[in-house]
């Protein structure tokens, strides 16, 4: 039994990443009595926490705590280890975890910064160092701990002047809810069986497709830095409709992380409808979108994979492999469907239908571990019926006598059914999706463009698709007669806020010859 639990404690080990060590010895400071020699070397804390019982295969609860509050529940499903519990964990002090919270939202340029302004320590001490290990430093000099964080306020207060809401809250008694371990509640440890069999690795085999491009077995992308701390969504950027009663509330919204790689972004563009069974004609004018798509995703620190004229099975396929890869090191994933539709769904080239609802299966919690608790952000621009709003053409029956076109269909997905989705719906159920011929869609155009506009200023994902529904629902075309409503559907938990890129925003709205 001992020895079936240090295997497992080895397996973590060689997964978990030297920040991701560091993370776990920091949250363990006030647990040890005294630090572990090599940060870089997660056996080595395993064997102090074990010396110390604090962990053992009869009471892995520090484990479990531990994992989950550097969300990677997939670690503890990989070694089949789970707690029973009925009440949150505190093992881990919440003035530990707020720190650790804290940590992961300051950027590289943002850590540079606090450095520049902690007078109070030596230089020498804070070169080369984390922003876990600026805060030890600043522990060490008592300038701050668990009563007292004042200087550190003073700091974020020029630096992530957001952060500081997070501060008040956890004076208020309100520690950050990270983890919660009653999700695991009706499970138990495996390692207090006399007898247990170790839990083999899991391997799948890669998809493989004719003429599509490869995904890499991992790919890796440098994390994106932020020149500015500040967090906002669209109130704060227009300060005249703020709700000062706001203030007051004992919750905050919390961010998903966004310091690894950032994921893939994948978009299928179906452009050839001349082989479909249905009366579909081309997509003129998807180009404009993929290309503007593939350029604001990249920027924004995606590996994009593009995949052009898909029949049905192929899509599927498609997701399932999504579905299938390793994301561990990955932040989120995006998946982009540029397409004929009818609510439901979309529309293969080759005329078949393929349920919105089956390609999301593919990525959920069950099928794919690596991306619980995760975002993962799917938008469509497609038709979700053949009804026009009105006071320009939907994506499905093409009128000669206009170059706006119709998208015509997509699921209904107001009630989310797994955690962590959204999905932006280029029309609502029952509507036709506009999309010009030589300018791309309304609802991808101005998608793109408003990401370009509002991730500098660190506004969320959720604020930014309101102000694409204001947009596209002011468009309409030259007779003045069409008009079309977006949809977001989303069952975030947190805020999806991306970090701003270093390299200046690609300008987008210029049409591009097509490369099939």
């Amino acid at each position: 039994m001992e020895m079936d639990f240090q295997k497992a404690l080895l397996e973590v080990g060689k997964t978990l990443s030297t920040d991701e060590v560091e993370a776990l010895s920091f949250l363990c400071t006030d647990i040890l009595s005294r630090k572990p020699v090599s940060l870089d070397c997660a056996s080595n804390l395993f064997s102090l926490l074990m010396k110390e019982d604090r962990l053992s295969a009869g009471n892995p609860q520090l484990l479990v705590e531990l994992l989950l509050t550097i969300q990677r529940p997939v670690i503890l499903q990989n070694i089949k280890l789970s707690f029973q519990s009925s009440s949150p964990s505190t093992l881990i002090s919440p003035y530990r975890k707020l720190l650790y919270r804290l940590s992961q939202q300051i950027t590289e340029e943002e850590l540079g910064e606090m450095k520049f302004l902690l007078t109070d320590i030596p230089r020498r001490k804070l070169d080369q160092k984390s922003t876990l290990g600026v805060f030890l430093e600043m522990e060490h000099m008592d300038l701050i701990n668990e009563s007292s964080l004042e200087y550190l306020e003073s700091i974020f207060k020029s630096v992530c002047p957001a952060l500081n809401e997070e501060i008040r809250l956890y004076r208020k008694g309100k520690p950050l809810k990270i983890i919660d371990m009653n999700q695991m509640r009706n499970m138990t440890c495996p390692f207090q069986t006399p007898r247990i069999n170790n839990p083999k690795p899991f391997y799948r085999n890669d998809f493989r497709e004719d003429k599509s491009p490869q995904l890499p077995p991992q790919p890796s992308i440098n994390p994106s830095k932020s020149p500015n701390g500040e967090m906002a969504s669209l109130d704060t950027v227009n300060p005249e409709k703020n709700n000062p009663e706001s203030q007051e509330n004992d919750e905050v919204l919390f961010d998903y992380p966004m310091t690894g790689n950032r994921g893939i972004c994948l978009i299928v563009d179906n452009f050839d409808f001349s082989k479909s069974c249905q009366n579909l004609n081309n997509r003129e004018g998807t180009m404009v979108d993929r290309d503007a798509l593939k350029e604001v995703f990249e920027w924004l620190g995606y590996d994009v994979y593009i995949y052009l004229d898909r029949n049905a099975a192929q899509i599927k396929d498609l997701f399932a492999y999504i579905g299938q890869r390793d994301h561990s090191r990955n932040d989120s994933l995006v998946c982009c469907i540029l397409s004929h539709g009818m609510e439901g769904g979309v529309y293969g080239v080759d005329g078949n239908f393929v349920e919105i609802k089956l390609l999301i299966e593919c990525i959920n919690g069950e099928k794919c571990p690596s991306l619980i608790e995760k975002p993962k952000m799917l938008f469509i621009q497609a038709c979700q019926g053949c009804k026009q709003q009105y006071p320009v053409k939907p994506d499905g029956i093409e009128d000669e006598t206009t170059q706006v076109s119709a998208d015509a269909k997509v699921v209904d997905l107001r009630s989310p059914v797994i955690a962590d989705l959204l999905v932006g719906m280029s029309t609502v159920p029952d509507h036709v999706s506009f999309r010009d011929k030589f300018s791309g869609t309304w609802y991808i155009q101005s998608l793109c463009k408003n990401l370009i506009e509002f991730v500098p200023r660190r506004v969320d994902l959720v604020s930014i698709l309101t102000k694409v529904n204001f947009d596209v629902s002011s468009m309409t075309d030259y007779s003045r007669l069409k008009k079309q409503m977006p949809q977001p559907a989303f069952s975030l938990r947190k805020r999806v806020v991306f970090p701003v890129p270093e390299k200046p925003p690609p300008k987008i709205g210029a049409s591009t010859k097509d490369n099939p």
